[in-house]
């Protein structure tokens, strides 16, 4: 019996949302991977019928804007007195991605050093990983890579989605992309004030990380072709290289 309610109009994907910065982007192709989009047409992703979860965490400096960006895109609103997160916590955000039903766990970590090794043990297991900072905050952006380090620690690199975004700008967006690009992250810039990009900037996250789930549910399930890649690297316009161009049969 299904307990679930329904998906909100508003969460349903049925296109791949596209990158807000060609230049700091993990890929650049208009729709989704072919096996995906044929896997979902025959009900094929590998939990069908069943809740597919992806794990994405929030790291960041104190007081850039985190749990604003959060509460912004799950509850659209903006709370102008700023109450620090202590240790952790998440928002869970339900899709459905081409047909198939699909949800957000989204993990809010604390920025106070003191908090930490608190935050550092909910890393593991992300699928991806969402780097805030403040536009206005030159520091907050140096201090970027060493989030990033720090999350990597407990995930396997080429495994996980990166995302860098200010919550506040629009100061410094040249250092920021040229910041993105050297982590082979995807930037967007928004505002948890205004409610600018942020709807759109989690869609994408929400629909990268479907994506790449039902790619590796493919590989796991041996149905994935052989020689079939996923990789990001300073070479590539994509994220998806295939080394057999021989197409799908049930794709066109």
């Amino acid at each position: 019996m299904n307990i679930l309610a329904p998906v909100r109009r508003d969460r349903v994907l049925v296109e791949l949302p596209q990158c807000l910065r060609k230049e700091a982007a993990l890929h650049v192709l208009k729709d989704f991977h072919p096996r995906v989009t044929c896997a979902c047409q025959e009900h094929r992703t590998g939990t069908v019928g069943r809740f597919k979860i992806s794990k994405v965490i929030v790291v960041g400096d104190l007081s850039v804007g985190k749990t604003c960006l959060i509460n912004r895109f799950c509850k659209d609103t903006f709370d102008k007195n700023y109450k620090a997160t202590i240790g952790v916590d998440f928002e869970m955000e339900r899709f459905e991605v081409l047909g198939i039903p699909f949800s957000l766990q989204l993990w809010d970590t604390a920025g106070q050093e003191r908090f930490k090794c608190i935050a550092s043990t909910y890393y593991r297991g992300a699928q991806a990983i969402i780097i805030v900072f403040n536009l206005n905050d030159v520091a907050s952006l140096e201090h970027t890579k060493q989030w990033l380090a720090d999350a990597l620690r407990e995930n396997d690199p080429s495994s996980v989605l990166l995302f860098l975004t200010p919550a506040q700008y629009v100061l410094m967006e040249r250092d920021a992309l040229k910041v993105a690009q050297e982590m082979k992250a995807e930037y967007w810039a928004v505002s948890s004030l205004t409610g600018e990009n942020v709807r759109e900037f989690f869609f994408r996250v929400a629909a990268l990380t479907f994506e790449a789930n039902v790619l590796d549910e493919l590989e796991k399930s041996g149905s994935r072709r052989i020689g079939d890649v996923v990789r990001i690297s300073s070479d590539d316009n994509n994220l998806y290289l295939t080394a057999n161009k021989k197409k799908p049969t049930c794709c066109p």
